[in-house]
């Protein structure tokens, strides 16, 4: 959709646990499919009202970090919801009224993300994941990161299914914009996605674009470090 102007010890011990498991997956498959059908109902009320259902529903994050000291407070904690939205109209709504990359701190983190998957390397549906990043000048990356927002939202871009989310830092020097995907080792789909975020961005070839997974993130602490570059 493209926007318009305006997410044991012995047997019986394994046989247990084998049957809590399932029983878990099975409510768990209740309650995405209960999740599901809520938001069918209510893309039908959106088509009814004259809106435009976006296909999935997004939320918007923001995370600030303070300088010079350590905090005590887990990462996770510090992830504070904005806002979510699933139709155009209201999508040009919060976008309208978010303040813009340039007039934020740094650190920051403005993260954008499908509903029910949050901005952490642990998530269920980022752990197996990885990340795109490129590095931008700060004069430049506020239009960056709308071009990527508008194109997410928008699901203008290749293997869509395979999307997470996407992140603008905001650093002293830089800011660096990343898209997350779920699946680190389906290398056709991570080049796919590479290849979408050059074309819809429409990335000079000055830019290099590189990529690390989660699972490298949590073994040394950090987002940005010891990346695979990929051109």
């Amino acid at each position: 959709m493209e926007l318009v102007a305006e997410k044991e010890s012995d047997q019986q011990n394994n046989n247990n646990n084998s049957e809590k498991n399932n029983n878990t997956s099975y409510a768990q498959a209740l309650v995405d499919s209960h999740e599901s059908d809520e938001f069918r109902e209510r893309q039908a009320r959106d088509l009814k009202a004259g809106l435009h259902p976006l296909k999935h529903k997004f939320v918007f994050w923001y995370t600030r970090r303070t300088l010079g000291m350590r905090s005590q407070t887990p990462y996770e904690d510090n992830i504070k919801k904005i806002v979510d939205f699933t139709t155009v109209e209201a999508f040009w709504v919060c976008y309208c009224h978010l303040a813009r990359p340039a007039t934020l701190p740094s650190p920051t983190d403005l993260h954008l993300f499908k509903d029910g998957i949050r901005p952490l390397w642990e998530d269920s549906a980022n752990c197996h994941g990885g990340k795109w990043i490129i590095r931008f000048k700060k004069a430049v990356s506020g239009r960056f990161w709308e071009d990527l927002v508008l194109a997410l939202v928008g699901d203008q871009l290749d293997y869509g299914e395979n999307i997470c989310g996407a992140v603008l830092s905001i650093r002293f020097n830089e800011d660096i914009l990343s898209v997350w995907n779920r699946n680190a080792s389906d290398h056709q789909a991570v080049m796919a996605l590479r290849d979408a975020i050059k074309r819809n961005l429409k990335l000079p070839h000055s830019y290099l674009m590189e990529y690390k997974p989660h699972d490298a993130s949590l073994r040394d602490n950090s987002s940005y470090r010891n990346t695979w570059l990929r051109g």
